[in-house]
């Protein structure tokens, strides 16, 4: 909460690193805010000063929600509060993400102090990117969602940079929109890019006050898909339909193969919502605190 607002949904909040330490037998605990710029603003203004996920700024008048348009396309009223995710890059460099690029900032891992924003030096472009990329020692691995021409640009960065190149482009199969990826899987030779048919929503996010499913809408119409790209080409080597579906979080992904080593199949879990995109709303914080510990509150998942 800011003074005495509180929050609407359990993705606004700003984010708090917590730190858990064992040394010589010795648990050594510690936490602290991330200063961004949205959380700075935000404890010098007493109010929220950037676009979160279900938060607008209150604007005085109407010239300045025009300002603050201007400002979205620019990406300059967009949120910086990386609360999604904490990533260890091969480099050493702690990350913490969330689903704008601007988002990206730097921490020490000891102190748990910003230390500032991880500014990308290619030309790349675009606002946002999935708030979980894939890191591992050897490379950076993320979707960049394109909301003009709607597709999603597949990109790596090596450790020691800051530049990322573009492995390939998955062009949407359906749609007005890209698909939301929060996440995506990745196996040892092939990124699995979805494209679910909760899309990424241009009227929704220029609205004032947020509708029930935010900055995105579920156009069951527009069908569901799964594009497989291979890592060393960039080449789509499948992109089939699937049943529609709903999700946050893809859990694992692999390759089975037959007995010549060919791969037959690439198997991805997730977490999936029965293809009901209420999930968002329901994860309003007032819906949560209401939970009485007895009426389940969030639709199954499978």
């Amino acid at each position: 909460h800011i003074e005495d607002y509180n929050f609407r949904h359990l993705f606004d909040g700003y984010a708090t690193l917590v730190k858990l330490q064992f040394e010589n037998g010795i648990l050594i605990a510690g936490h602290r805010q991330i200063e961004s710029e949205a959380y700075k603003a935000a404890r010098k203004n007493k109010k929220v000063c950037f676009r979160e996920f279900s938060e607008v700024p209150k604007y005085e008048n109407f010239m300045a929600y025009v300002g603050d348009i201007a400002k979205l396309f620019s990406g300059a009223s967009l949120t910086d509060n990386a609360n999604t995710g904490v990533v260890k890059l091969g480099d050493g460099r702690v990350v913490c993400l969330t689903e704008t690029q601007k988002g990206s900032l730097v921490i020490d891992p000891n102190s748990l102090e910003t230390l500032g924003r991880l500014e990308y030096s290619d030309s790349l472009g675009g606002l946002i990117h999935s708030a979980h990329p894939i890191v591992t020692d050897a490379e950076f691995l993320t979707l960049l969602p394109d909301l003009v021409n709607p597709g999603y640009l597949v990109v790596r960065m090596e450790p020691g940079t800051n530049e990322r190149k573009v492995i390939g482009r998955v062009n949407c199969r359906n749609g007005p929109a890209p698909g939301w990826v929060h996440s995506f899987p990745v196996t040892e030779h092939y990124v699995v890019v979805p494209e679910m048919p909760l899309r990424y929503c241009a009227q929704n996010l220029l609205r004032a006050e947020p509708t029930p499913l935010y900055k995105f809408e579920w156009r069951p119409e527009s069908k569901a898909f799964l594009h497989v790209m291979c890592k060393a080409s960039g080449k789509i080597v499948a992109s089939v339909e699937v049943p529609l579906f709903v999700t946050f979080h893809f859990i694992n992904a692999y390759e089975e193969e037959d007995e010549d080593g060919r791969v037959t199949a690439i198997i991805a879990d997730c977490c999936e919502h029965n293809a009901d995109a209420t999930i968002l709303d329901q994860l309003r914080l007032q819906n949560l605190r209401s939970f009485n510990g007895k009426d389940d509150l969030l639709p199954d998942a499978r």
